[in-house]
């Protein structure tokens, strides 16, 4: 029987019956291979490096020096340790009257600091302000400490200047061009000077009474085997756990970078979605080629019924063909899916800033899963039809209905298809969604198409012209063969039009989120008769309407009346807010970017105090709306009612608040300010200035960040237009197999209307009216589905504001009649050329 199948299979290649089928598998696994191999090799790698991003495999960060058992556990397993201590102090330069002060974020490191990544200095301030410097391995010498370009500035320095850290002066012998594990909070962004760890003691500021984060970093002997960090990991949480241990967490890369691991999340959920796509409409297209093929070799099938095979024979032969039609396409589809991943790597590459680790069987493995169990899926269904053809088929031309099994095996290959696709993108959400958006486009599509057929029935005696009755009777005449033309057009469009015209909508929304104006510079601590003055030479230096939003340093004392201090919370960073002051604001309006989940913006009515408290606080404090907060400001307190739960973009770069309260209720609390803004190039200098006029000021430039995140943005963006090239070539598939399905049948009717007395000119006329209202309503259809699906996608799972546009269904319309008009202009343009006679003997 083996033999036997391998030389139909070879007889049905050389016929050209299996190519569709095999180029339709390749396409599906290729797009899926593609995006696996690169979303596998990405996560690796960023697991493997993202120690780099806080300078260590592990952080241990405490408000107290490490503890030496803790320390010689890590040794004894092993492990390399370096330490940091960060806290905020003051440093001095000059003398007497002349002296200037500016409030700095101090860092001590110890030796082999850090642990991963590089530090880079230099000595030129422009070079160290782009980030351009000298890898070292080193940390400051004795004495010596390495400062932020614009520290100089506001302290009037240069390279060589004195300057003094608590007790001891230090000289500037470096300027920081990149500090690895800096993070991308707010807070750290205060000019930093880095010292040793052994200059400390001398400063006298890392003392009992202090506010000093201490770190101690971890990491393995070796970059590739992080075993030994996990288990230490595990034992430190024990530890932690069972001694409960207050004022000690351990960091990762969520901690220290999550700006950036946000992005390359929703950058690989983009990239799984097209894959997606492109298998979905793939599975279409095997779909229906597995159908063609059935209904093409059903007299075979009869004659081999005929020739003394049984069934259970006749459904094993043509399941193994289907079986090595499935393995080889397969196969292909992974060397092409390799290949185009390599493409993905060069227009993504600047994500990863290391080597990305060697390639992985799993994706190879789950494309040719994927191809197998696609075909076997979608072809057993005609595969039962055909064992059940009977012998008489062959003098009598009937073909008998589908077998309820028959049927029964199609849902059995979607659910099969839906959990390999669960199972190789990972993301069960993503997944659902769009499998979900699909099958009920399926049903949706198919439901209109019977319907459309319905009315159409009516409408067949409105037109006294041949072309439109012709054209009528013939979509009468295939009700099964239109409604499956319909569905199939559709969802190929709606694929399509999701990728395209709503796909443009989609990286719009993402790219408002980080547009290129996005504040690449803020200012904080400006004093209330500084507001104006400083105001006006932020609009000089080209930043149109400058928004200072005032800023009231509180502590959290009660909340409902009940006194709030870290031993309230068990949570940790439950305890960390209660036990530090609230950046508090207040406006009168909602700020920009900001979302009213629950509740209402508050009433600015006098002897009224109320308050807009962002979610993830309120979740971590256990606050909800109606609570009464209690904040103490320099002595002025404050109870203020939770009207509302906001939720921020945090990811803008914009100033954002934890909590606001109405402006009624600060008149007299004691406020400084701060801003956020797009500086443009031009207005470069602005930062020098204000510092020399303004010694108190701290400016803060974000713009390497912004830089980092829009390069990321940009590259996904090309990542996806390469990956749409494979969604493309599905819809293609599915479109030709959806005009050329019923090709044979149209050939016949044909050439039997030509021999009856139907001019070429009625036959056109029909079959043009026929695409178009076969292409029209699939159009329509498409995009009501895609713009369905888009929607869904943008709220619950990427997560972006969406707005429908009107002209994807102008779109759809258009793209769905031309493209029925070229798939029947293909079809048919021979048969309407050659005499009917050899129309209907070729038939």
């Amino acid at each position: 029987m083996f033999k036997q199948s391998l030389r139909m299979t070879l007889r049905d290649w050389r016929a050209g019956e299996l190519r569709f089928l095999l180029v339709a598998l390749v396409v599906a696994v290729s797009a899926l291979s593609a995006v696996g191999f690169f979303v596998d090799r990405m996560r690796t790698a960023l697991n493997r490096d993202a120690h780099q991003l806080i300078g260590a495999d592990l952080l241990v960060s405490a408000d107290q020096p490490v503890r030496a058992d803790w320390r010689r556990e890590a040794e004894r397993r092993g492990l390399v340790l370096a330490d940091t201590a960060v806290f905020p102090s003051m440093a001095q330069a000059g003398e007497g009257d002349a002296s200037v002060a500016q409030l700095v974020s101090v860092k001590a490191v110890s030796k082999r600091y850090p642990l991963r990544g590089q530090m880079r200095i230099s000595t030129n301030a422009d070079d160290a302000s782009s980030a351009i410097g000298a890898n070292t391995s080193v940390i400051p010498a004795p004495g010596t400490v390495w400062v932020d370009p614009n520290l100089l500035v506001s302290l009037k320095l240069g390279v060589g200047g004195t300057i003094q850290l608590g007790d001891k002066r230090f000289v500037i012998a470096q300027l920081i061009a990149a500090e690895p594990d800096r993070g991308s909070a707010i807070v750290n962004f205060a000019p930093r000077v880095m010292l040793s760890m052994d200059d400390l003691p001398a400063t006298h500021l890392a003392d009992d009474s202090a506010r000093v984060m201490w770190r101690m970093q971890v990491a393995a002997p070796s970059n590739d085997d992080l075993s030994r960090v996990d288990e230490y990991e595990r034992w430190m949480r024990a530890q932690i756990d069972s001694g409960a241990v207050k004022g000690v967490r351990i960091e990762s890369l969520e901690n220290g970078r999550p700006e950036m691991r946000a992005t390359l999340d929703r950058a690989d959920r983009f990239l799984s979605l097209v894959g997606l796509l492109s298998a979905m409409l793939a599975a279409v297209a095997v779909a229906m080629a597995a159908r063609r093929f059935m209904q093409r070799h059903l007299d075979a099938c009869a004659m081999l019924r005929c020739l003394g095979m049984t069934q259970n024979q006749v459904g094993f032969m043509y399941l193994l063909e289907f079986a090595l039609v499935g393995l080889a396409g397969s196969i292909l589809g992974v060397l092409v899916g390799l290949a185009a991943h390599y493409v993905l790597v060069a227009l993504v590459g600047n994500m990863i800033t290391t080597d990305l680790p060697p390639l992985s069987l799993l994706p190879a493995l789950q494309g040719i899963a994927t191809g197998l169990l696609l075909l076997v899926g979608f072809a057993l269904p005609p595969v039962l039809q055909l064992r059940n053809v009977p012998h008489n088929r062959v003098i009598r031309r009937e073909q008998a209905a589908p077998q309820p099994m028959a049927l029964a095996t199609y849902g059995l290959g979607v659910v099969v298809f839906i959990a390999l696709l669960l199972w190789q993108v990972g993301d069960p959400k993503l997944a659902l969604i769009t499998a979900g958006g699909f099958l009920g486009g399926f049903g949706v599509f198919a439901l209109v198409g019977w319907l459309a057929l319905m009315v159409l029935r009516r409408l067949r005696g409105l037109s006294k012209r041949q072309g439109w009755r012709f054209a009528l009777t013939s979509l009468q005449r295939r009700p099964g063969a239109t409604v499956v033309q319909v569905v199939a057009l559709s969802l190929g469009l709606m694929a399509l039009l999701l990728l395209t015209v709503v796909r443009g909508d989609l990286m719009k929304a993402w790219q408002v989120s980080l547009p290129p104006d996005a504040p690449n510079r803020f200012i904080i601590n400006i004093q209330p008769d500084q507001k104006q003055a400083v105001a006006r030479q932020i609009q000089d230096a080209g930043v149109a309407n400058p928004v200072l939003y005032p800023m009231i340093r509180g502590r959290l004392t009660a909340v409902n009346g009940q006194p709030v201090t870290p031993q309230t919370y068990t949570n940790e960073d439950a305890r960390r807010l209660a036990d530090r002051e609230f950046n508090l604001s207040t406006m009168a309006q909602i700020p920009e970017q900001n979302e009213i989940v629950s509740g209402r913006w508050f009433n600015d009515g006098p002897g009224v105090a109320e308050a807009s408290v962002e979610q993830g606080i309120a979740r971590t404090l256990n606050l909800k709306l109606g609570d009464v907060m209690r904040f103490d400001m320099a002595g002025q307190v404050v109870d203020a009612k939770i009207t509302s739960l906001r939720k921020l973009e945090w990811g803008s770069m914009r100033a954002n608040f934890f909590v606001i309260i109405n402006p009624a209720a600060m008149t007299n609390a004691p406020q400084t300010f701060m801003t956020a803004f797009y500086l443009p190039r031009r207005g470069a200098a602005l930062a020098n200035t204000l510092t020399r006029a303004y010694p108190n000021l701290t400016v803060i430039d974000v713009s390497g960040i912004i830089h980092q995140l829009q390069e990321v943005l940009d590259q996904v963006v090309t990542a996806v237009e390469f990956l749409f090239l494979f969604t493309l070539a599905s819809g293609v598939l599915v479109l030709y197999a959806a005009l050329m399905g019923s090709q044979a049948e149209r050939t016949r009717e044909a050439g039997l209307l030509r021999a009856l007395g139907a001019t070429r000119a009625q036959l056109a006329q029909a079959q043009r009216i026929e695409f178009l209202i076969v292409g029209g309503l699939s159009g329509v259809l498409a995009a009501s589905g895609a713009a369905g699906l888009g929607w869904a996608l943008a709220t619950y799972q990427l997560k972006f504001p969406w707005s429908f546009e009107p002209g994807v269904w102008a779109a759809g319309l258009v793209a769905g009649a031309v493209c029925a008009l070229i798939g029947g202009w293909l079809g048919l343009r021979n048969v309407l050329r050659q005499p009917p006679l050899q129309t209907l003997r070729e038939a």
